[in-house]
């Protein structure tokens, strides 16, 4: 157990990279290991989910040099190269590792669990073995439809054409890489954007993916070129620094080579909506995603009606965004975020408790929230082991007027494993007691 100490006050200056990205760490190691010939990977996030999926190939006969300073060359053994592991793959906190897998695995023709920890084993998994079901796959999940999930080997997959219940990058994702090893032609349409990095990196790696409007199509049959991927810094890592920098006066931080993919640039508009001070510099393509500087400085933040469509754009954010929302003038306004309620912890209720034991004015609703800005106070708050609460909570103390102790932060280490020693570098007082 770790539990986070932190000084009121400070101001965050200077520049700084925060970890790779990783969702598109995971993706890295997923089709890299599929392809044939050799996958370099450079500024790979070393981080517990990241390394879940690393481990879960090499268990599953892949050779994968590294991770060393973020450099993981992979071995591809081709489409239909894995073998049957040992045991379960235990993918840890990790629920991208596990929906994505669950696609990936179903029509292999191998017969293997995926298990996770306490918390992963509590996510909604229905959302992704329903579809499956219906290609033909046989991924059973427990009578409450969590994990484990046992994978049955089977004959071959059918394509369907999916319409999403909810906009979820996971479950497109999933429904898609099943579509790689299904006989014909998968589609999956979107209620609304979700990232695209399965896509994006589908394409490096030479799969041709259709897209017209909000139908994503692949053809099952085809085969993965090796290719070498620059890992940009991860958005949602970098969303803390976005929203600590905005919140304390005197700040001027520049983020570097931070991925700007469209499908998860919400941070930055509900920010800039707020009020924010963003300047977006030296843009650029790397290997297919866009990568750009951030200039973040103090702004005066006004409360506002978070747009709708934006949500799906910043779901892994409202952790941050709600810190600044509780620095805002006036009232800021979610709604349409119910997914918030099942990912590492129900983020909608944790967070409301959180702010409102540094004295905040925060209402959770059943799809989001109503926060009205006004002073933070110090206080003892739980993360309830998600290592977004976390982060988030620990910027509340550059405009909290005591000392803030969160509790429960060891699983940090599955997004930003120095997450610590860079805020610290950056202006906050953050210290770590070891329970």
């Amino acid at each position: 157990m770790f539990t986070y100490h932190l000084r009121p006050g400070g101001t965050l200056r200077g520049n700084l990279r925060v970890p790779g990205d990783k969702s598109i760490s995971h993706r890295s190691i997923m089709l890299g290991s599929l392809a044939d010939g050799v996958t370099r990977v450079s500024g790979f996030l070393e981080g517990e989910d990241s390394l879940a999926t690393l481990n879960a190939f090499r268990a599953m006969g892949v050779e994968i040099e590294g991770p060393d300073q973020g450099q993981v060359v992979i071995h591809g053994v081709g489409m239909h190269g894995l073998k049957t592991p040992n045991g379960p793959l235990d993918l840890g906190n990790s629920g991208t590792s596990m929906r994505l897998l669950a696609g990936l695995l179903a029509g292999q023709g191998l017969d293997l669990v995926l298990s996770g920890d306490a918390s992963l084993s509590g996510r909604p998994m229905c959302r992704v073995t329903d579809p499956l079901a219906l290609m033909g796959a046989r991924v059973e999940a427990t009578q409450a439809g969590t994990a484990p999930l046992h994978i049955r080997p089977v004959s071959g997959l059918k394509a369907i054409d999916y319409a999403l219940p909810v906009a979820s990058a996971q479950v497109k994702s999933c429904v898609l890489l099943a579509g790689l090893y299904a006989q014909g032609e998968t589609c999956v349409t979107e209620p609304a954007p979700t990232r695209d990095h399965t896509e994006r990196m589908l394409q490096g790696f030479g799969y041709e993916v259709k897209k017209e409007g909000s139908r994503i199509c692949v053809q099952g049959g085809g085969r993965l070129a090796a290719c070498d991927i620059d890992v940009p810094a991860d958005i949602s890592s970098a969303a803390f620094f976005l929203v600590g920098a905005s919140i304390a006066p005197g700040s001027d931080l520049v983020l570097e080579h931070v991925g700007m993919n469209p499908t998860r640039d919400g941070i930055i508009t509900i920010l800039r909506l707020m009020g924010a001070d963003i300047e977006v510099r030296n843009q650029r393509n790397v290997g297919g995603e866009p990568v750009a500087d951030l200039r973040v400085r103090h702004a005066p933040l006004k409360g506002i009606r978070i747009p709708e469509e934006q949500v799906p754009l910043a779901i892994d954010e409202f952790p941050a965004l709600f810190v600044a929302a509780a620095c805002a003038e006036g009232e800021t306004v979610l709604t349409g975020a119910e997914e918030l309620r099942v990912k590492e912890s129900d983020r909608i209720q944790v967070m409301a408790d959180g702010l409102q034991a540094l004295g905040v004015d925060a209402r959770p609703t059943p799809d989001g929230m109503v926060i009205r800005g006004g002073r933070l106070h110090g206080g003892e708050v739980d993360s309830h082991g998600d290592h977004r609460i976390a982060m988030s909570l620990a910027m509340a103390a550059l405009r909290s007027d005591g000392d803030i102790r969160i509790s429960d932060c060891a699983n940090v280490n599955t997004s930003f494993p120095d997450f610590v020693g860079t805020a610290a570098r950056a202006g906050l007082d953050i210290g770590v007691a070891h329970e």
